[in-house]
């Protein structure tokens, strides 16, 4: 792309050198640099980029895009703005030519629950013969090939390139899932969104946030940047339970719909059963009652096969097509995932790392336990994270017969430190503090007995454990069953 009219998005700038002709890349890391490529200076929590200004140079950048003007040698241009991460959104999507205006994006926020509904909604245009994209928590997944991210919600300049790949490889859809975190930092700058979700609120990331208020506000953000452009067909689906929906509600021009169990919405279920494997109920729509059997276990995943149910009724989609969709779905990895194994024991994996989600996650299993076995729950919490919601989780915890307190990833913090925090919101004394995970992990299975049901809670899809800055392989699952042969199955 002629590099003037890159530049020309940023309308205030101060330019130092001769800029070249044309930029063929934008990077933010300089080992990625290629010749004749733009590299621009972010300031992270660890790294500033103007430190690897000269490493960018040295590697073929021909323009560098700064708050500052740097001293460095080579050929270059320096491009000095006020804001280099507002620059990264401005740069990035004008680069890609916007290509969130070429494929329906579908954008999911909420404490709990973005992972399932926008896997869900994914499987659906999949079981539609629709190409679709989706991003989040377990990565980028462009036509069944899953590539690695590192944030639930990627930087500007990988979402960016994340979209433009999934455009260039047919897709008709993408279906992300966006944090507070990447609404309050930019990252979604230029993403043009025509579907815009809300699962619920309920404390978390208030290390980042400061108060619930602001977290909320931060949500906020998704709906009121949909813009005001009532010629798009673009609509809102909001948790008619949740309170935040009405605020929500009102920053936005387009369509809403709404979904619930508890309260008036335009989507609802009604006579809810849990058996073995199978959850049944009758869906109220806008066309009537319909009966849905379907494979995904318990109340929270009712609520959002609801979700996706608005989503797809508001693109138009037949409400028979809709309920075809959802019986054939099978479970979002890692979120109440039952673990098959040959074991006398029941063992699900969950990402549930909210107190929140413990409770969504002990409801879903509360109905295939029977009197006489244990409901076994193993929680965990990242380390050098928000410690006030530590107590809280422990508590919804309590609820099971045995807890094991352990940590998530504890990266530099003690693990004493991290399950003391949690104990403190024990209301039973039929727990453990075990702070390495994977004896936290067997032993769980050491104190189960046939029948038993064990949960491991905040991992869900991961495959590994970070310990100070280094991931470590771990994996819940396979450690378990690994536990298990040894004390149930006879040599």
């Amino acid at each position: 792309m002629y590099a003037e009219e890159l530049l020309s998005v940023i309308p205030l700038k101060k330019v130092i050198g001769q800029l070249p002709s044309n930029v063929k890349d934008i990077s933010i890391d300089s080992r990625s640099v290629q010749p004749k490529s733009l590299f621009i200076c972010i300031k992270g929590y660890t790294v500033d980029g103007h430190d690897f200004a000269q490493k960018a140079v040295d590697s073929g950048a021909t323009v560098i895009v700064t708050e500052k003007e740097l001293q460095l040698e080579g050929q270059f241009a320096q491009v000095i703005v006020k804001d280099t991460n507002r620059a990264l959104g401005l740069l990035s999507a004008k680069f890609f030519d916007y290509p969130s205006k070429d494929i329906t994006m579908i954008g999911v926020t909420g404490t709990n629950g973005k992972t399932s509904v926008s896997g869900i909604i994914h499987n659906m245009l999949i079981g539609l013969g629709e190409k679709s994209a989706l991003t989040g928590t377990i990565g980028f997944n462009l036509n069944g090939v899953l590539y690695e991210s590192a944030n639930t919600t990627s930087d500007a300049l990988s979402t960016q390139q994340m979209i433009f790949r999934a455009k260039m490889e047919g897709c008709r859809a993408m279906v992300m899932e966006v944090s507070s975190h990447g609404l309050s930092l930019g990252r979604l700058a230029g993403v043009d969104y025509d579907v815009a979700v809300f699962t619920n609120l309920t404390h978390d990331h208030l290390d980042f946030h400061g108060t619930m208020e602001d977290y909320g506000n931060a949500k906020g953000l998704l709906f009121s940047q949909m813009g005001q452009d009532l010629t798009k067909n673009k609509h809102v689906v909001l948790n008619a339970d949740d309170p935040w929906s009405e605020k929500y509600a009102k920053l936005t021009p387009y369509p809403v719909w709404t979904y619930g169990l508890k309260n008036e919405a335009d989507f609802t279920a009604t006579n809810c059963n849990y058996d073995d494997g199978i959850t049944t109920f009758d869906m109220n729509t806008p066309e009537g009652k319909f009966p849905v059997t379907m494979k995904l276990l318990g109340e929270f995943n009712v609520y959002n096969v609801l979700a996706a149910a608005a989503v797809f009724y508001g693109r138009g989609f037949p409400i028979e097509t809709i309920l075809e969709q959802i019986e054939d779905l099978n479970p979002v990895r890692g979120r109440m995932e039952r673990v098959t194994t040959d074991l006398p024991i029941q063992i699900y994996i969950d990402y549930a790392h909210t107190p929140d989600a413990i409770e969504k996650a002990i409801n879903a299993a509360m109905p295939y336990k029977k009197p006489e076995n244990k409901l076994i729950f193993l929680i965990g919490t990242g380390g050098n994270r928000d410690k006030s919601k530590r107590p809280a989780m422990a508590e919804k915890a309590s609820v099971a017969d045995y807890v094991v307190l352990t940590t998530d990833d504890p990266r530099y913090e003690e693990y004493d430190s991290i399950t003391s925090d949690l104990a403190k919101g024990m209301l039973h004394e039929n727990y453990v503090c075990i702070g390495d995970r994977g004896d936290a992990v067997r032993h769980a299975v050491s104190v189960a007995e046939p029948g038993d049901i064990i949960i491991f809670a905040g991992k869900g899809h991961e495959n590994y454990q970070i310990i100070e800055n280094t991931k470590y392989p771990h994996s819940d699952a396979d450690i378990a069953i690994e536990y298990g042969q040894l004390k149930f199955v006879k040599k």
